[in-house]
């Protein structure tokens, strides 16, 4: 899959409605990472790690599962 343009640099984003992180090299379903990308709730982490999501209280997304969307804190 190729990276969205505001976050050609990061491997991993994150989704502030759902707390999901999502591996953009191994995701394979572009339209959900579209959708976190227009709707400008999208979340990049510095490191650049799965562990540092977790500590955000993130969790790894999984193909065929969902979660409620929440309104965004920031």
């Amino acid at each position: 899959m190729e990276r969205p343009t505001r976050f050609e640099h990061t491997r991993f984003l994150g989704d502030k409605r759902t707390q999901l992180v999502y591996d953009l090299d191994t995701w394979e379903d572009e339209a959900v990472i579209d959708e976190i990308v227009a709707a400008e709730v999208g979340l990049c982490f510095g490191p650049d790690t799965l562990d540092e999501a977790r500590n955000r209280g993130y969790t790894p997304a999984v193909p065929g599962r969902s979660r409620r969307h929440r309104k965004p804190r920031a």
